[in-house]
């Protein structure tokens, strides 16, 4: 069968992706005679479409995945969705409002109707765009954080933390999302620095007309709220305030003055405003100082009653107008520009507000300490190691973890309300009815009497379980399923979630199994553009995946993204590596074009064993180097290696030696070689770019059901001859060198030259001689003692080699040339000397500059040398 002129990748892409799901080759079930490797997805939000950050992402998740499944593992990637309790709420909130319903209007059950039913229409969108980039998930094991039995897990989870006394309920300062209406973990929240004001407001103190204290605050707002002014006790600017009242502008509320070291001296004016409501320093003070808390805001951001000014207007409004009232007063001293790091929310992106909530909390203390050993010990290994300083610093400064929200969709917390206020925690209804009896002695209670809590716990309370329960490892703690893929092996993920999501499903692991839930993490950098900066939509310098996997064709996106992707260091993404990869491919098809369209001649005898025998040594050291790359998870590297050995060794090198002349056949022994190479080479391509490798493995011959290159066996580590690849090596740095005269005096590759060799390794370069005349176009090689005049020379090692020159450019033109180089050379060396014989330069340069020049001047003399025996070959 004829194979088509240009690779066409979207047929093949959409052939081959059909018949790998239709052979069930990603499917996986528990197999005792085979090792398993395990995958989870990092899972992506259920209302998200693909982004260059999923693309890196899933693409080094599917090069290990079928990797592994090429070494014989059984190979069980799962993929699955997160339900994303802000983002998703968000989403349909505002397709209820384009209905025109308002959320405050419909029951819980109502709609939470209207959630599932956005979920079914829209929630699968990113797992369909992950087929397209070639992901071999097992689609059979597609998991939702919030179907049934991992909500089950979730509730199961929860009560046990609980009686474990692990969870608790309290008043505790949050950030509070005014768009969401929730509050957040510390985690979710992302600060930014800002450009903000300054206000110095003046407060005056009770009973005395014109005296004041002035204190410094960036939320002008907030002073409606103001309860204190505190002062160190060591300041002697203030003793005279002790016992001593100030005056909250514009309501005239008396609030006292405290003392306390908290106060730094030197900082503003000395003296701190305290909000213990709306502020977390301010809330810590206020409890030693036993000051009220005054919450002056709504859920929403706007004020209340308890401002008593701007009653319903939103923060940000009433700050300006706060601001032009203070000056009115005479009470605004000053406004100075600053610059402050400001806390945004991660999901929608609004100002954070600290505030005063009643939530539920897990104690994470006790579930640390195993969590932070365990990657310590490299009982988890952290790729690359240098995020585990960054994991130790922030598992020793870890706090209680917020895990309620104020929403309706996700997994509702399993705490039930009794008419007196009390609460218990249970399962279930049924089971909370049972507990509420027993712990009031009320058997003529009802479930009608108790009223289940309101808020839904935080997305990760879900997530942090994943790989337990996406092998239903709650519902059935010894299924077959859990037993055999858990601990799974790596984890590809984003440092950015390497707390929130990494460290808590440790420390769930160890608390559940008891062991850890993944033996290694791969930490991929942020994608950003050429420029540096992060892709977002804001920005819009984030390119549509889909487009790209449509312009350059899915392997070459997925080589694309590798080419500067090391672990941990971000990827500075341009459209052009998409056309290497995609150029990479061309590469890849044409060569086997090539190799197709040769006759065949049984009778031949083979010429080639010498560039046979090195190519299968050069595929054997760089397969060596594949392999160390791929154990200490170096994706890109490992892509560099496969790249250079096809495109350099194979195509530009090996092919070019074995290629027969125009028009002539080839022998077949020559001929069986090449393809056991390629097929070789496939394999080690296949998990970079699934696709064309496939579509060139079934086009070789006829194959089997069984004989699929998805399931071909990995290569495995053979001789390599270090010897005769370091005589090849110079064998091509001479073809170098010829192609090198042939550039400089503009004589095309089809013009036949002779080669004279001054040399004390006749032995060692005898054997190349063919494959030299053959690559640089060569009529013969000879062997002199003395230089030879009228030619160019070059040096390789000991060896000098000769080409003439008469007859095939002008010898006089070529000797001018040749002087004026020289010439040059020469004023470039008395530079270099000048430099490196002044004293004070010499003494006041870094080494690796003086190493440069010395560098500089070792090279340029060499160069003379060579110039001037160039030179006196022409007399």
């Amino acid at each position: 069968m004829a194979i088509s002129k240009t690779y066409n990748p979207k047929e093949v892409e959409e052939k081959w992706y059909a018949n790998w799901q239709q052979k069930g080759f990603f499917r996986s079930k528990p197999n005792p005679k085979k090792e398993p490797y395990t995958v989870v997805i990092p899972p992506p939000n259920v209302t998200g479409v693909l982004h260059m950050g999923h693309m890196l992402n899933n693409t080094i998740q599917d090069i290990l995945v079928r990797r592994a499944r090429m070494q014989g593992k059984e190979a069980c990637w799962v993929p699955g969705t997160d339900h994303a309790s802000i983002a998703t709420e968000a989403r349909v909130v505002a397709m209820l409002k384009e209905k025109g319903i308002n959320k405050a209007d419909i029951s819980r059950e109502e709609f939470l109707t209207h959630a599932w039913e956005w979920k079914e229409k829209y929630g699968g969108i990113i797992l369909e765009q992950l087929k397209k980039l070639g992901a071999s998930c097992d689609w059979d094991r597609t998991r939702f954080t919030m179907e049934e039995s991992l909500t089950e897990a979730v509730l199961q989870v929860f009560v046990d933390l609980y009686r474990k006394g692990n969870i608790y309920r309290g008043i505790r300062m949050v950030n509070w999302d005014p768009a969401g209406k929730t509050a957040l973990s510390d985690e979710e929240v992302i600060h930014k620095q800002v450009n903000s004001k300054l206000y110095h407001i003046n407060y005056q103190i009770a009973g005395e007309e014109g005296n004041y204290l002035t204190v410094a605050t960036t939320r002008p707002e907030t002073i409606l709220g103001d309860t204190a002014i505190c002062i160190n006790p060591n300041d002697a600017r203030y003793q005279h305030l002790k016992g001593k009242q100030a005056l909250v502008p514009l309501i005239n509320r008396p609030i006292p003055i405290i003392f306390d070291e908290y106060v730094d001296m030197e900082f503003g004016t000395g003296c701190l405003k305290v909000t213990p409501a709306h502020d977390l320093n301010d809330y810590e003070l206020g409890q030693r100082h036993n000051l009220p808390s005054i919450d002056i805001l709504n859920d929403d951001g706007t004020l209340n009653s308890k401002a008593q000014l701007y009653v319903g207007e939103d923060r940000f409004i009433v700050r300006k107008k706060i601001a032009k009232e203070l000056e009115a007063n005479g009470q605004l001293v000053k406004t100075e520009d600053i610059t402050n790091n400001v806390g945004f929310s991660e999901r929608t992106d609004a100002v954070i507000e600290p505030k005063l909530s009643m939530q539920w909390f897990l104690r994470m203390e006790k579930l640390r300490d195993p969590a932070l050993s365990s990657v310590m010990e490299d009982q988890i290994k952290l790729h690359p190691p240098k995020f585990k300083n960054m994991y130790r610093s922030w598992m020793d400064n870890i706090r209680d973890w917020c895990i309620s929200r104020q929403l309706w969709w996700g997994q509702r917390i399993p705490a039930y309300y009794l008419p007196d206020g009390s609460f218990v925690v249970a399962h279930n209804l049924e089971e909370a009815l049972a507990l509420a009896k027993e712990q009031t002695g009320n058997t003529d209670l009802t479930t009608a009497d108790l009223r289940q809590d309101e808020d839904v716990l935080d997305t990760w309370f879900s997530s942090w379980l994943w790989p337990i329960s996406v092998f239903d490892g709650f519902k059935d703690p010894d299924n077959a399923d859990i037993q055999y893929y858990y601990p799974t092996n790596d984890l590809v993920t984003a440092p950015e979630i390497l707390f929130f999501w990494v460290a808590r499903m440790i420390m769930a692991g160890l608390e559940y199994r008891k062991e850890v839930p993944f033996k290694n993490v791969y930490l991929t950098g942020i994608v950003r553009d050429k420029l540096g900066r992060k892709m977002s939509k804001s920005l819009g310098n984030s390119p549509d995946p889909l487009n790209l996997i449509e312009q350059y064709g899915a392997d070459g996106v997925r080589t694309g993204m590798l080419f500067s992707s090391p672990a941990g260091n971000d990827l500075l993404f341009d459209e052009k590596l998409c056309e290497q990869g995609r150029n990479f491919s061309n590469k890849i098809w044409n060569a086997y074009r090539l190799i197709k369209g040769w006759e065949v001649n049984e009778d031949l005898e083979n010429p080639n064993e010498l560039a046979i025998k090195w190519f299968d040594s050069k595929f054997n050291a760089a397969f060596e180097q594949i392999e160390d790359h791929f154990s200490k998870f170096r994706m890109s590297d490992a892509l560099m290696a496969v790249y250079k050995l096809v495109w350099d060794d194979f195509c530009s090198y090996y092919l070019e030696m074995i290629k027969p002349a125009y028009q002539s056949p080839i022998d077949k022994k020559t001929l069986d070689a090449t393809i056991a190479f390629l097929e070789s080479i496939l394999k080690l391509l296949h998990p970079f770019m699934p696709f064309i490798t496939e579509e060139i493995w079934q086009d070789i011959k006829e194959r089997s059901d069984k004989d699929y290159l998805i399931i071909a066996k990995w290569p495995k580590a053979d001789v390599v001859d270090t010897i005769l690849l370091e005589r090849m090596e110079k064998a091509m740095d001479i073809v170098g060198g010829i192609r090198n005269v042939r550039n400089s005096k503009n004589i095309p590759q089809t013009k036949a030259l002779s080669l004279a060799i001054k040399t004390q390794e006749h032995s060692i370069l005898k054997p190349f001689e063919a494959l030299i005349q053959k690559l640089a176009n060569i009529t013969g090689i000879t062997y002199v003692e003395e230089n030879q005049e009228g030619s160019i020379n070059f040096v390789i090692g000991g060896s000098e080699f000769f080409i003439p020159m008469e007859g095939t450019v002008d010898l006089e033109a070529e000797k001018d040339r040749l002087i004026k180089e020289l010439e040059y050379t020469k004023g470039f060396l008395a530079s270099v000397d000048k430099k490196l014989s002044n004293e004070r330069f010499v003494n006041g340069a870094p080494a690796q500059v003086l190493e440069k020049e010395w560098q500089k001047k070792a090279d340029a003399e060499a160069k003379i040398k060579a110039l001037e025996q160039s030179i006196a070959a022409f007399d």
